[in-house]
């Protein structure tokens, strides 16, 4: 019979298939691949067809906007928000509205088009992580902002335009309301227990190890309970820590090396499937906090969202965390590079 799970931060409902679930082979899907033909704005010696770069890596002291980069930000073409101008909140009777403002940066990771973050280096996906830390950084010091999303879509069914790898970064006038959900359940579980929820999920998880896929000193990879998808995996901090960008080099060091695990992991088992990942870090006004512990949610696209979803908010997912963890842990991998 199937389960219906709650998720302890949220209070959220799925339903999970306990019974002939799918397992990695049993999903339809097409996996991605790397073409590079046709023009790419993001390739090296490109870099006149973005708009000017916010900041670039470069060993070589290469000329700003040129090519000699490792990793290039650049605000997005075609931003979702605008960064000039005011917030100009109106009522229009009962109906609430302001002005598009934010910032809409893109993470170019790598100059090389045949790459995906999984083939990267482990320094290269640490000069990733860096990358999103400076950008987080500057960003906060402009007080209209209140919350900075990254997240990273990874191939055309996660929602990405360009196949060249990149992520990117969406900074919001508002606290989206999937984080509040996050951030208010983490709270009232401290209030109530005087103890992070996240930790307490680190110490259950780790003493039952079935949902865990690899951990290290800094960091643990699990199936969550109730996951909304299948082969969802969350990576979380050891150390309570409420906001990414307070992270410390040894952090992000273990961290690349986690990220290119899951990821490689994920390639291995789903043949190279489509996903979205997203860091969820505490709200600009609200950090350092105890109740709150930042992570990143990996999410492949192995199955739709469609009607009930949508009515309900529940999620259907096929494939228990029990079991995706451990297809996940069994994945034989190549030596890391």
């Amino acid at each position: 019979m199937p389960e219906l799970r709650k998720d302890p931060i949220t209070g959220r409902w799925v339903i999970i298939a306990t019974e002939r679930a799918k397992r990695p082979s049993d999903f339809v899907r097409e996996r991605v691949e790397i073409h590079g033909s046709g023009f790419c704005p993001f390739c090296n010696g490109n870099e006149t067809k973005t708009p000017p770069e916010i900041i670039a890596y470069r060993s070589d002291g290469s000329s700003r906007n040129a090519p000699g980069w490792s990793l290039r930000v650049v605000p997005n073409k075609f931003p979702a928000l605008g960064i000039e101008g005011g917030l100009n909140r109106q009522g229009e009777g009962l109906f609430d509205k302001m002005n598009g403002l934010g910032a809409h940066e893109v993470i170019i990771e790598t100059p090389d088009h045949q790459k995906t973050l999984a083939m990267l280096s482990q320094r290269q996906i640490e000069d990733v992580l860096w990358a999103y830390r400076d950008r987080i950084l500057d960003l906060k010091k402009d007080h209209r902002f209140k919350y900075i999303m990254i997240f990273k879509n990874h191939g055309e069914a996660a929602g990405a335009s360009l196949e060249h790898t990149h992520s990117q970064l969406i900074a919001l006038p508002v606290v989206p309301k999937r984080v509040r959900e996050e951030v208010d359940g983490s709270r009232e579980y401290f209030n109530f227990k005087e103890r992070c929820i996240f930790c307490d999920i680190i110490k259950q998880e780790s003493e039952s190890g079935v949902r865990v896929i690899a951990d290290s000193p800094e960091f643990i990879a699990v199936a969550p309970f109730a996951p909304r998808f299948p082969f969802e995996i969350w990576i979380i901090p050891r150390t309570h820590l409420s906001a990414f960008e307070d992270s410390q080099k040894h952090e992000f060091e273990q961290l690349a090396s986690m990220l290119k695990d899951m990821l490689t992991r994920l390639d291995k088992v789903l043949d190279f499937p489509a996903y979205n990942y997203i860091i969820h870090t505490s709200p600009i006004p609200e950090t350092p906090n105890e109740h709150y512990h930042w992570h990143l949610e990996i999410m492949p696209k192995l199955t739709k969202v469609a009607g009930f979803e949508w009515g309900t908010g529940f999620h259907i997912n096929p494939t228990p965390p029990e079991e995706s963890a451990k297809f996940l842990r069994a994945a034989v991998l190549e030596p890391a590079t």
